[in-house]
């Protein structure tokens, strides 16, 4: 396996804060949160009723187009992630420019977009109609609609890349999984470029439902904005939201051969399993810890190189500590310099488009020395007192490298490194 240099050249976003990377990154920098009521679903009986839902561009001119995306016509055909998908990606191939015409171009580009569920409403809704209206009712397009599969597919064919496709489906690490694929796919030589993230949409009455029962989530109703807190004593689970996070992939050399503008190397990725818990890591982040070091050591890092990392940090009182634990056996005394902040804080936690999400969010902090804030990080606790979690208020800081963590249930564990290009 080569060892060129793996750069990202375009990037596109659809999130609670709005749809495209400039737009969504100046809320985010702003400290605008995407949570709040959720008013898709009735929540009525539902622990939880708020999510973070993206958008639609009648009521935000950032939100999201579904009919410039899909026809009226095609739009049974496919569920909300691989709408998301096909936006995200639109916008990430724009901007790299890349949408070859030429069949052996095609052949080399390659499309590797996870998700952490697929399309979980189809199968719920497809239920309620078996059961009530019988097997006749049901749509033909039901299975490729729900299929986790089918956004990475709908992506591949709309485009005609013929190269390399997958899908993983590893819960909450999925995105960053994505990515870390795709650049071992590209070493490999098995594909020039490579359309790679995550996308998940799943905030249905079963899901939302189900994530309550693990007492997985926030019930703060009464103030949206302020229920999702990573690090924070006061939190009490994280918040759903929804998504899609999409990059193009390819080495320093094609980019560069093609006239593309690379925008933030990928320097580094590890992955690992925890062996412990279905739904927890274990308290030490050993799992964790063991996916950052094999990051960092393909990177070529040490941890002085190192000024950011966009934790997973789900606001989940588990999930938090585990992570801090993974970093200090990282860190060591040097994470008292180290800059942390979780952006789960405004979005809620996007499941398997989170780490495709916040890969574009620590690009985007490399590329303009913008770190974006950890909302409602009142009162971190006792223990995190030497941290920094770059609370309330997006800073300006001039880093050369980060990492993008994701952890998902099963204890899968994944770390992206990227660095600046000078």
């Amino acid at each position: 396996m080569s060892k060129d240099r793996i750069v990202v050249t375009g990037m596109g976003l659809v999130t609670p804060l709005g749809c495209g990377v400039d737009a969504v990154w100046q809320r985010l920098l702003e400290g605008k949160s995407g949570i709040g009521i959720n008013d898709r679903v009735d929540c009525s009986d539902l622990p939880a009723k708020i999510a973070g839902l993206v958008p639609d561009i009648r009521s935000d001119p950032s939100g999201i187009d579904i009919e410039n995306v899909v026809s009226v016509r095609d739009r049974r055909k496919v569920d909300l992630f691989t709408v998301y998908a096909l936006a995200a990606a639109e916008e990430a191939l724009t901007q790299a420019d890349w949408k070859p015409q030429d069949e052996q171009l095609r052949n080399r580009t390659g499309t590797i977009i996870a998700t952490g569920i697929g399309g979980f409403p189809v199968i719920t809704e497809a239920v309620h109609t078996l059961e009530q209206k019988g097997p006749r009712r049901l749509s033909p397009f039901v299975i490729p609609a729900f299929l986790a599969n089918l956004a990475a597919g709908n992506v591949s064919i709309r485009y005609g890349f013929k190269g390399p496709i997958g899908t993983p489906v590893t819960a909450c690490a999925a995105g960053l999984q994505a990515i870390g694929d795709a650049m071992r796919i590209i070493r490999s030589g098995e594909a020039d470029v490579i359309v790679a993230g995550g996308t998940d949409a799943c905030i249905d009455r079963l899901c939302i439902g189900g994530f309550s029962a693990a007492r997985a989530l926030s019930t703060r109703n009464d103030a949206p904005e302020q229920a999702s807190r990573p690090f924070d004593r006061d939190r009490d689970g994280f918040v759903l939201g929804e998504g899609a996070g999409i990059v193009v992939l390819e080495t320093l050399e094609h980019a560069l051969a093609r006239g593309a503008t690379p925008l933030v190397e990928i320097s580094g990725y590890g992955t690992s399993a925890d062996a412990w818990h279905l739904t927890a890591g274990p308290e030490d982040g050993s799992g964790a810890a063991r996916a950052v070091q094999a990051c960092m050591a393909m990177a070529g890092a040490s941890p002085d190189d190192i000024g950011y990392v966009n934790a997973h940090a789900t606001s989940t009182h588990v999930g938090d500590r585990g992570e801090i634990a993974a970093l200090r056996t990282v860190f060591g005394d040097a994470i008292g310099k180290l800059a942390i902040s979780s952006t789960k804080s405004a979005i809620g936690h996007l499941l398997g488009a989170a780490g495709g999400v916040e890969a574009v969010f620590t690009a985007l902090a490399i590329r303009t020395g913008m770190l974006p804030p950890t909302l409602n990080c009142d009162h971190p606790e006792d223990d995190f007192a030497d941290l920094d979690f770059v609370p309330h208020e997006a800073r300006s800081v001039d880093i050369r490298a980060a990492l993008c963590n994701g952890f998902g249930f099963g204890g899968v564990n994944a770390t992206v490194a990227m660095a600046r290009l000078d």
